[in-house]
């Protein structure tokens, strides 16, 4: 019976993205493409009468609260599945892809990975492109939180999937209801969108591209509907706007929440935030310098293309001002650092998160301390508050398996005669959810030329890194399934 309530609420997941095939059928309609707006509508259609017959055939089944290692199954196979409804319109659109092809690009959308299989993006349908795009906004603050936040009307408790799907180490509770939680998230969500998506439109971004750059900055995603990304604007006032709300979508959405509510002392209190802006300045202020004494930019070019760059990979987005694989070789360095960072916990970021890097480079002073005075102690804390030694064991294991992860993904793209520079590369920005890399995979280029066996595996590490490791792979586990 338990099986059968997990079947019900994964078919409702696939209710929901058949629901939202009607938005890239309305944009299709718009521009007078009848054949893409078909494709939305029939699989939206499909789709949608599957799931309903299946939660009619299921109304029986009901269950109080879902246990956390249901969260994790029903979190990781509703990924899963979401991203294989969502690789329909690629497949059917006639744009001449694999299933392969299609499942990559729904896995980057909703992953908000943003590496794209398409050589040329600019030629693909309107409905196409605000597919990629609106799967970038709704995979951001998750398609699962989305529908925690419509639970109670089913009587399905949603605490255990909120904790298994945020993408960071912990969730702040905002509301004493889960559901209400959801609901303030996605109002802050909804509010950025529509202040940036105003503020690329007033200053001449078309509507259409502002929207869907919007989508991408505030998910942290990087599908662009330019071939050269943002360079293609050559504006200076869009790289602004967009470095500034994706450090925003890099910072933690309860911080947003709260500052809104007037409480601005948790600016001060915050100490991941703190140290997440503290990277972005330091990283910004030295490859500025570098570019201005070494590659020849003026002062406020380098400090632009800096930050540009820099707030795009360490909040894992993948936009592209420049092509920063022409830069200095010591600019291009701490750029690949910050491809082992990501944003802050709380976040729509990718990575490892700010708070874990925090948390291990806090532990390893500590240790450092110990060698010194072996009888002392020494208390880490975060937030002003002591962090409990098990807390330090979970993330120091998270570290490992990322790290192990990513080792993994580049030897079996490798295995497949992809270069080492390219395979790690890619390896870290699909796993870091992040995009473009270096080598063949860099601002400029894509990843068509990948095998379908090496799309597959860098979607299984898109999925991986976007459900922080534990919950995705757990559920492989002997001993799971022996609980």
């Amino acid at each position: 019976m338990r099986f059968l309530f997990l079947c019900k609420i994964l078919a409702f997941l696939i209710f929901i993205v058949s629901v939202l095939f009607v938005i890239p059928a309305f944009v299709s309609m718009l521009y007078n493409d009848i054949f893409t707006m078909k494709v939305f509508l029939y699989i939206g259609l499909f789709t949608g009468a599957i799931s309903l017959t299946i939660i009619y055939l299921l109304k029986g089944i009901k269950f109080n609260n879902i246990s956390s290692a249901d969260g994790m199954f029903l979190v990781s196979l509703g990924w899963i599945i979401v991203s294989l409804v969502g690789a329909l319109p690629f497949y059917f659109g006639n744009l001449n892809v694999s299933f392969f092809d299609a499942f990559f690009e729904s896995v980057s959308g909703f992953t908000t990975t943003g590496a794209t299989i398409f050589k040329d993006v600019e030629s693909l349908p309107k409905g196409i492109l605000f597919w990629r795009s609106f799967s970038h906004w709704l995979g951001g603050m998750g398609i699962v939180v989305l529908a925690v936040a419509v639970f109670p009307l089913l009587g399905i408790g949603g605490m255990q999937l909120i904790k298994a799907e945020a993408p960071g180490p912990s969730v702040d509770k905002l509301s004493p209801r889960i559901a209400t939680t959801a609901k303030y998230l996605w109002m802050v969500y909804i509010g950025l969108t529509i202040i940036e998506a105003f503020l690329l439109f007033i200053g001449g971004m078309d509507l259409f591209d502002a929207v869907n750059h919007t989508f991408a900055t505030l998910a942290t995603g990087g599908f662009s509907t330019k071939n050269s990304s943002i360079m293609t604007f050559n504006n200076p006032y869009f790289e602004w706007v967009i470095a500034i709300f994706m450090i925003l979508a890099g910072a933690n959405f309860a911080l947003h929440y709260k500052i809104l509510m007037g409480n601005f002392s948790v600016i001060k209190k915050d100490s991941e935030f703190k140290f997440y802006i503290f990277i972005i300045v330091v990283y910004t202020l030295l490859i500025g310098l570098n570019l201005v004494l070494s590659y020849g930019m003026n002062f406020e070019d380098g400090l632009r293309h800096a930050l540009f760059q820099v707030a795009t990979i360490h909040t894992t987005t993948g936009f592209a001002s420049a092509d920063y694989e022409k830069w200095p070789i010591f600019a291009q360095a701490l750029l690949f650092a910050l491809m082992f960072v990501g944003g802050c916990s709380g976040s729509t970021g990718g990575g490892i998160k700010v708070i874990r890097i925090l948390t291990l480079l806090k532990q390893a002073l500590n240790e450092m301390k110990y060698l010194v005075h072996p009888r002392g102690i020494f208390v880490l804390k975060i937030n002003g508050k002591s962090i409990r030694k098990n807390t330090v064991y979970a993330i120091s294991g998270f570290f490992f398996l990322y790290m192990i992860t990513n080792l993994l993904v580049m030897l079996l793209v490798s295995f497949t005669g992809v270069d080492i520079v390219t395979s790690l590369s890619a390896a870290l920005a699909c796993v870091g959810n992040i995009g473009p890399g270096f080598g063949s995979v860099g601002p400029m280029d894509n990843y068509s030329f990948f095998s379908d066996f090496s799309k597959f595996i860098l979607s299984i590490g898109m999925l991986a890194g976007r459900l922080e490791i534990y919950t995705f792979f757990i559920i492989f586990t002997p001993y799971y399934w022996r609980r």
